[in-house]
């Protein structure tokens, strides 16, 4: 039941008072002081457990107009409140989620604007956002241009008040597909969040934001004293001074500080999904967690292509095949990428049609075949970064899903920019609101490739399920691929942020069964793709099914390198619908567990980087008074993600939660364990 309690006005300060307000989070550990420069620009500090932990930080905007967002400001008022609720969402890590805070509500005015500056701390981090109502107008308006500004530049500053080791991937504006640095604040130029770090003092944090809806996204620009500052996204490489335009009253996403004593407070943290809206759909029986399998990895080894010739992955004959596998294997659904018409490698215009199939792919039987199995229909829909000629046939191509009963679709934004606009521009971010609105009116789910970054959006439009927006699967096919650190380091820098469509679970870890294929293609780094693998070993692919969360979860192996296969059935019973999740222990970089409950199943991961380690993991997670059956799927004794990474070991056992096991990962190895209750 929501409880919304609003109490006693703390302070009422005059006008042209420049004294400190603060406020803390519900335990009192988290503190943030309110200030004012001497020249009337906002400033924030914060402390936690009594340290201080970022010191004071400038705030504000600048416009390419005579406007004055960011100095000359009076406090006219501010006032204090506390919020107490136990929301609940169709679909999630968690979910019921605690939302617990006290709010700092700042009012300010200098001769050309008021600025309401909200802050909201909870136990496990902040958040604050700008809301600006611009009083200094022109007399006469003449244009529509007139009644809006142009936002050139954010000044918010992260100023941490001491030394801090972070992780982090460069400030691109286009793409997220990069590899993570450790280093030292200070000593990158830019980051794209979320930017996580660990202070000298001990203490975890993590810079983000939420509820990025019609605006740029933020980067940071890091200074060598250690000082970061706000970027936003400019809107394409050939119009790099203008990040926003916004009217003359608008609202800023929330600017986020997750804070905690242990790495894995981070990932267990519920702020992003806090600050965002409520639902905003009255029906969401519809939307369905699923685990699904398709041709996606075949086209990336090159064995398949998207396109109509002697390779075209998406046929009819190939779909009823893999739809046979989904309904003898407890798998939900079924992606056919390529499916389409007029696939083409032209570098100009991509003239796809989201409703005509391919020659050789008839889609009507497919589905058909697929009801009668049981099996759901995922459609995938490329545009290639065409996102203005997307938007033109965008409902006659969701209207067309919508009437085949198709209600999932995966989007593509391959390539640079999306009409000459950044991915990561207001442009990119309004387009990629209204495809989930669009789709939301006519009860489709999506899961976006080349998107832009979650902030929590799914909470307001839980149809959002899943997205890419990091260096995924798929570089494992065609480059040297993703560190064994690369997946130990994920969950704890972008998974932050929300579910990640990573793609798991390659049994065929060194491509041993297309070895000679005449089909393997060369692709544009000059690496051949049977000159690649996987960097793990066969449990840690298992294991990431747990680790790296999406409700949509796919096995992404060629399904003839599952058939027959023991280690398979953790998939099998594997169920993303979780009710319940945590992240138990593990170091950035180094080392995760995970436990997840899906009903009164629960499901275990762990896995390592190139170390190998031992972890002692207590099963208190686990109902207690209930005896389960658990069945581990683990690395072999002699197993290593270079040397022998197939080797692997399958035991049962019968644990309650009052056992603690012993978790032994080979270097890049990982566990995987589902505790079955005994009937």
């Amino acid at each position: 039941m929501k409880r919304l309690a609003q109490f006693l006005i703390l302070c009422l300060l005059a006008l042209g008072c420049t004294g400190k307000t603060t406020v803390s989070s519900p335990d009192k550990s988290i503190k943030l002081d309110f200030l004012l420069s001497d020249e009337g620009q906002p400033e924030y500090a914060v402390t936690v457990d009594g340290k201080p932990f970022i010191g004071p930080s400038l705030l504000g905007m600048e416009t390419d107009s005579t406007l004055n967002l960011k100095s000359g400001f009076k406090l006219e008022s501010s006032k204090l409140s506390e919020h107490h609720e136990r929301w609940t969402q169709p679909w999630g890590e968690n979910k019921s989620i605690d939302d617990n805070h006290r709010e700092l509500e700042v009012n300010l005015s200098n001769a050309d604007c008021k600025l309401t500056l909200r802050f909201r701390v909870f136990n496990d981090g902040l958040g604050f956002r700008y809301e600006y109502a611009i009083s200094n107008t022109p007399s006469v308006i003449s244009s529509e241009a007139e009644k809006s500004l142009l936002i050139t530049d954010e000044l918010t500053q992260f100023r941490l008040a001491g030394g801090a080791d972070s992780w982090s991937i460069p400030g691109h504006f286009d793409s997220y597909e990069q590899e993570y640095r450790h280093l030292r604040i200070g000593e990158w130029a830019d980051a794209n969040t979320p930017m996580t770090f660990k202070t000298d003092d001990g203490l975890f944090g993590s810079i983000h934001e939420a509820a990025l809806v019609d605006f740029p996204e933020m980067t940071l620009a890091g200074a060598p004293d250690g000082t970061m500052t706000a970027r936003l996204a400019p809107d394409g490489p050939d119009n790099l001074k203008q990040k926003a335009i916004v009217p003359y009253s608008f609202m800023t996403p929330w600017r986020t500080v997750q804070i905690g004593r242990k790495a894995v407070d981070l990932i267990n943290s519920g702020l992003i999904l806090n600050l965002n809206e409520p639902c905003a759909l009255e029906d969401v029986s519809w939307i369905k967690p699923a685990k699904y399998v398709g041709v996606w990895w075949g086209m990336h080894l090159g064995i398949y292509s998207w396109g109509k010739d002697h390779r075209h992955g998406a046929t009819t004959e190939r779909a009823l095949q893999y739809i046979d596998f989904a309904a003898a294997n407890n798998i939900d659904a079924v992606l056919f990428e390529g499916w389409d018409d007029n696939w083409t490698v032209a570098k100009s215009h991509h003239d796809f049609d989201f409703t005509k199939p391919a020659p050789d792919f008839d889609l009507d039987k497919v589905l058909a075949y697929a009801r009668e199995k049981g099996v759901d229909y995922i459609i995938h829909n490329e545009t290639s970064g065409e996102a203005a000629w997307y938007e033109k046939q965008l409902e006659k191509a969701l209207d067309f899903d919508a009437e085949k009963d198709i209600h999932a679709l995966k989007t593509g934004y391959a390539g640079w920019l999306l009409d000459g606009h950044y991915h990561h521009s207001q442009y990119g971010v309004k387009h990629y609101a209204k495809v989930i609105e669009e789709a939301a009116k006519r009860k489709i789910m999506v899961d976006a490739h080349e998107p832009i970054k979650e902030t929590g959006l799914r909470r307001t439009y839980p149809n959002f399920m899943t997205r890419e927006g990091a260096r995924g699967m798929e570089w494992n096919a065609w480059s040297a691929g993703n560190k064994p650190s690369h997946h130990v380091t994920l969950p704890f820098t972008r998974l932050l942020s929300g579910p990640m469509d990573y793609t798991p679970g390659i049994f065929d870890i060194e491509y041993r069964s297309i070895a000679g294929h005449p089909d393997v293609q060369m692709w544009n780094n000059n690496t051949h793709s049977s000159e690649c693998r996987v960097n793990t070993t066969l449990a840690k692919q298992i294991a990431l099914w747990v680790v790296l969360y999406s409700p949509m979860q796919m096995a992404s192996d060629l399904i003839e390198n599952y058939e027959g296969h023991p280690a398979f059935q953790f998939f099998r019973d594997f169920d993303p619908d979780c009710d319940w999740s945590e992240a138990l222990q593990g170091e950035i970089g180094q080392y995760i567990a995970v436990a997840r409950r899906s009903g009164d199943k629960y499901f275990f991961g762990a896995i390592t980087d190139e170390e190998g380690r031992t972890l002692q993991q207590p099963l208190s997670f686990l109902e207690s008074g209930v005896t389960y059956t658990a069945t581990i799927y683990a690395d072999a004794p002699d197993a290593d993600w270079a040397s022998n990474p197939y080797a692997y070991a399958i035991e049962a056992r019968t644990v309650t939660s009052a056992d603690t096991l012993e978790v032994i990962l080979a270097p890049g190895g990982g566990q995987a364990i589902s505790f079955i209750p005994l009937q």
